[in-house]
């Protein structure tokens, strides 16, 4: 499981792609914007549409690292608190602190949070670090909670939780769109007599449809078509510095010894397999131990289910050391 070159180039691409998705919201204003005040339209700066790409490339991942710890905080303000009393509050401090200078970096905030998913998130930041704990992945045995926790403080020193923070404002956009897309190319136009008996008796639908299925089809298939610049990227950071990223805090967490590796695998199977994944917020799926996101939530996401139990095959298999 020794993080090889191949898979070090592979995040690395990843990032730059992540990193590629604010810039690519940021072009859609700002191009237009520079092309209109450059030489070719009022003159009023010197460089034209190249010059309001150069701006995105800055101005975009700019905006989204300032805006990425405030959209989690606010999130995380939203989530019902474990109300764990101070002894036990003080033990999970104690703890995290403990694995945080195993591990090699600052101990970071830590809240508690009352949900049934198994799961723990790593969010960095000009705001300083956070870990956000499940009182359900708490009550896991020791071994394996140690490990889940020192996996999240893996992904802070490798600076994954920072990047991923930093871009996920353009990632939740790009997501928030993706969703609207499908639903307009999805949406069933036709209705059975009793769905239009039924909708006549409460008044709010006439006999014949409005606007036609195809509408919304060509609708969505249009906001498609626009949003392929942005999602592209979107999906290939997901998949090489995203999913890539826990594989490899796996590996190092790994190294540490048998015990917190076969503390790994139960807290990944656990966590995979466990009831709950709607209750984990799909903001913090990205900063999350394992990924929540599958059939039963209906998130569309770059990851999946599949991705545990790959993690699992290659935490269990020996050739994979």
């Amino acid at each position: 499981m020794a993080d090889s070159v191949d898979g070090r180039g592979r995040r690395a691409l990843g990032a730059l792609a992540l990193l590629a998705v604010p810039a690519v919201l940021a072009a859609v204003p700002l191009v237009p914007l520079a092309a209109l005040l450059g030489p070719g339209g009022l003159g009023l700066v010197p460089l034209g549409a190249p010059g309001g790409l150069l701006a995105a490339v800055v101005v975009g991942p700019a905006a989204s690292a300032m805006l990425g710890p405030v959209l989690v905080d606010r999130r995380i303000a939203r989530l019902p608190a474990a109300d764990l009393d101070d002894r036990r509050a003080d033990f999970v401090a104690d703890r995290v602190e403990t694995l945080a200078a195993e591990v090699g970096v600052d101990a970071p905030e830590v809240t508690a949070v009352r949900a049934d998913a198994a799961n723990v998130a790593a969010t960095d930041g000009y705001r300083g670090s956070r870990l956000v704990v499940s009182t359900r992945l708490l009550a896991l045995p020791k071994a394996d909670r140690d490990a889940a926790l020192r996996h999240a403080l893996v992904r802070i020193r490798t600076r994954q939780a920072l990047l991923t923070t930093a871009t996920l404002p353009a990632l939740a956009a790009v997501e928030t769109a993706a969703l609207l897309a499908t639903l307009l190319v999805g949406r069933r136009g036709d209705r059975t007599a009793a769905d239009r008996r039924v909708n006549r008796i409460h008044g709010y639908e006439p006999d014949r449809e409005r606007v036609p299925s195809w509408a919304y089809a060509a609708a969505g298939v249009c906001c498609w078509l626009l949003l392929l610049p942005a999602w592209i990227p979107a999906t290939v950071g997901d998949r090489l510095a995203v999913a890539g990223g826990r594989r490899a805090a796996d590996a190092l967490v790994a190294r540490a010894g048998s015990e917190e590796r076969n503390g790994l695998g139960n807290a990944v199977a656990f966590a995979g397999d466990a009831a709950g994944a709607g209750d984990w917020p799909p903001l913090l799926d990205r900063l999350s131990f394992v990924s929540m996101a599958d059939a039963e939530t209906g998130r569309v996401r770059g990851t999946s289910r599949q991705e545990a139990r790959t993690r699992l095959a290659r935490l269990r298999s020996k050739r994979a050391l």
